[in-house]
Parts: structure tokens; C-alpha cells; sequence
């Protein structure tokens, strides 16, 4: 019913999971992530606690690979489930259950999974993998980005299109960008649009926010004089203005 993936840029060490699928608000319920931990993306019978038990083997130690095999053993459906992880080392791990709807697979990389089902076909895995690995050198929300267009392109979920996120994990509990497109007709490209908006309005706003460990300051001027602006005023546009 999904279509996702999971990475750790080797560069920035930042930790992503896109996803996108035919029904509605599927980052509400799929992608998962933790601060120098790992990130996941549980789908097909989404069990949500196969996700957080995973991220909390590999925080007490454990590799993607080895943490992943420990949770499904304790899921009595696990044949029903799929689910695509990475960890803070970028070792990543993927699981497809034999009863999953097809089309349905997956495909490890260096530092990323990609993995889907009930998609039109083994091409919408295959071109999420090549646009991923083609973008090398992009920030991350990029090549998450161009890996979920491509998926897209090449046909996605057969039922159709709804709804998709990104999430961007750093350093912090709190995510870096977090973005969804809850319900859409073209959900993957008005989640572009939104990451066009959010990276010069969202973005600076988060990196001004308090750091644990670090004396809290003042929101920076340029940000709070931008964000004063109604949303058509700045950078990138969006939104409305009042009225």
C-alpha cells in the first residue's frame, strides 16, 4: 500500500525517511525517527511498535540488521508486515512479509532502503534506488525527495495516490524538517512544493530554535522579520494573506 525510504546521509550524518501512499496521512503513522539512533519506515499492516522497538535496540547497541531480525521475531504477523531501517552508522535493513500485497520488495544500498507494496511493479523500487544513488551529493531532503518523484513516476501505489511525508532527523530530539501532504491528488508533487516553501521559511526558523546543551539566545532578526510577513510576502511565497 506504500512506497518509502530510509537513509543516512554519509556527509551530514543526518538520518531521513520519505514515504507516500493511497490513503491518508501516512506520516502519521509510518515513518519513525530518533537523533543519532536510526530511522524507519513500518508499512504494508502498519505495526507502529515493530518501528519504535527497532530504534530501540539499535540505541541500546544494536546494528539495523540484528535489531530489525529481534523485533520481527516477536511479531506473531510479521508476514503481514513490511518495514525499511536505518542506522546512525548508515547500516541499513529492510523486511518484506510473504503475505504483504504485491507487487511488493525491496532494495538495500549503501546507507538507504528502499521498499514498497501493492505497487503497479518492481520498476517503482528500481527507479527510487537509481535516483537516490544518481543524486549523490545532494542534501539529504533531496535525494529523499527525487527518490520519492521518481517512485512516483514509475507508477507507485496501483490504487492511486493520496497522501506523503519527509522527515529529516539531526542531532536534536527534534526533527530537523518534518513535512506532510496529508491528502492531495498529487500528494509526492505537493510535497515538493512544500519542501520549496519550507527550506527558506520553515528551515531557518528550526535552526534558530534552543539546542540541548547550549545557552538558549534570541530568535535571530532576519528570521522573526520574514515570518512578520504575510506567507505571500516571503521567500517562496505560499499560503494566503489575511482577509
Amino acid at each position: 500500500m506504500t512506497f518509502s525510504i530510509v537513509a543516512r546521509c554519509p556527509g551530514s550524518g543526518l538520518l531521513g525517511v520519505a514515504v507516500a501512499t493511497a490513503v491518508p496521512a501516512v506520516g502519521s503513522m509510518c515513518p519513525f525517527s530518533k537523533a543519532k539512533v536510526g530511522a524507519a519506515s513500518t508499512q504494508s499492516w502498519v505495526n507502529p511498535y515493530l518501528a519504535l522497538g527497532v530504534l530501540d535496540a539499535i540505541a541500546a547497541g544494536i546494528s539495523a540488521r540484528a535489531a530489525l531480525e529481534g523485533a520481527l521475531a516477536e511479531d506473531d504477523a510479521r508476514e503481514l508486515r513490511q518495514i525499511g531501517v536505518v542506522d546512525g552508522a548508515g547500516e541499513a535493513a529492510a523486511f518484506t512479509g510473504a503475505q504483504c500485497t504485491p507487487w511488493c520488495g525491496q532494495e538495500i544500498g549503501d546507507g538507504f532502503a528502499v521498499q514498497g507494496n501493492m505497487l503497479t511493479g518492481p520498476e517503482v523500487i528500481a527507479a527510487m534506488a537509481a535516483a537516490y544513488r544518481a543524486s549523490d551529493g545532494q542534501p539529504l531532503d533531496e535525494r529523499l525527495m527525487r527518490a520519492m518523484e521518481a517512485g512516483d513516476a514509475a507508477g507507485g501505489d496501483k490504487r492511486g495516490r493520496q497522501s506523503a511525508s519527509l522527515r529529516v532527523q539531526g542531532e536534536e530530539d527534534y526533527c530537523a524538517l518534518d513535512l506532510r501532504v496529508d491528502e492531495h491528488a498529487r500528494p509526492v508533487a505537493e510535497l515538493r512544493r512544500v519542501l520549496e516553501i519550507a527550506r527558506v521559511q520553515l528551515v531557518p526558523f528550526v535552526e534558530g530554535m534552543p539546542r540541548r546543551g547550549v545557552k538558549a539566545g534570541p530568535a535571530p532578526e532576519t528570521v522573526t522579520a520574514m515570518l512578520a510577513l504575510s506567507p505571500p510576502d516571503r521567500p517562496g511565497g505560499g499560503g494566503s494573506g489575511p482577509g
